[in-house]
């Protein structure tokens, strides 16, 4: 079975529309994403898109893309779950340190 990606659109003024593939439909999702819950997840040089596409994939990991409202707030996620920021820092930070350049040598 493959697992699709969801796909994201930045609309601008930190807002996205993610596209999640369910069963033979797409569910769609707008998707807000202020710059301080950004910071608090993935640090100052946070990519806003990868915020959201890690934050689809904590939430669809949790429930039903279908079962989501059809307008999320990144702070309104945090609130609802406690370990949301903490398990998202965690999980970009083990991204970055892994894929860190290990040498530039031929």
């Amino acid at each position: 079975m493959t697992v699709e990606q969801p796909g994201i659109e930045a609309l601008g003024d930190h807002d996205y529309l993610v596209h999640v593939p369910l069963d033979d439909d797409v569910v769609t999702i707008r998707m807000r994403a202020t710059p301080e819950i950004v910071t608090r997840i993935g640090g100052a040089d946070s990519d806003e898109t990868r915020v959201i596409a890690a934050t689809v994939a904590y939430l669809v990991s949790r429930q039903r893309a279908d079962d989501l409202p059809e307008q999320l707030d990144l702070d309104d996620v945090a609130a609802a779950y406690d370990d949301y920021v903490a398990d998202l820092h965690t999980q970009m930070a083990n991204r970055a340190n892994n894929t860190r350049p290990e040498s530039l040598s031929p």
